[in-house]
């Protein structure tokens, strides 16, 4: 098996909050001979958010052209493809989010899944997908908050059905799920 068999099409990866989702998937892209991108949906809407991205930055090595892309991620993808044999998406979650809060309605929202879903069936290039598990915890006591985690619960089990492996990170470690 070659370097550039280790993986399947589409590579999904979720797990907590800093658990390590996005040096592993660095770390499984970095195993791709080629040329290679990473698309961030991050937003430096605040100081706290802006350090985080520049953490992340610094933690890509310079074979990795970073696109930021907050919503039109479907249209960036496709843009992109052939341009590169491995692309990072980091993250779902965060994308979904900023969905959310520029868009009312649930069904607006959906679509924009299912597009995402068929966008990312239909790439030539390889693609790991990170995203936060969000739904493991209590109850959101408010609206909105449970609205995004239904929404990342089904974004989540949608991505996975389509992803050729599936990995849940947790302290640090990754567990092959699928």
């Amino acid at each position: 098996m070659g370097v550039n068999d280790i993986m399947g099409d589409i590579v999904f990866i979720t797990g907590g909050a800093r658990s390590g989702k996005s040096a592993f998937a660095l770390e499984l892209g970095s195993r791709i001979n080629g040329r290679k991108g990473f698309i961030a949906t991050a937003e430096a809407l605040d100081e706290e958010m802006r350090e985080r991205i520049a953490l992340h930055r610094k933690g890509r090595s310079m074979e990795w052209e970073t696109i930021e892309e907050p919503l039109a991620l479907c249209e960036r993808l496709k843009k992109k493809d052939g341009s590169y044999d491995v692309l990072i998406i980091d993250c779902l979650t965060l994308w979904l989010s900023n969905l959310l809060m520029r868009n009312d309605g649930n069904e607006y929202i959906t679509q924009e899944i299912e597009y995402m879903v068929t966008t990312l069936k239909g790439l030539s290039y390889r693609v790991i997908a990170v995203s936060n598990e969000v739904g493991q915890g209590i109850v959101p006591e408010n609206k909105v908050a449970r609205v995004y985690r239904d929404l990342c619960g089904l974004m989540n089990r949608k991505v996975a059905g389509i992803a050729d492996e599936v990995y849940l990170v947790t302290c640090g470690i990754p567990l092959k799920i699928k």
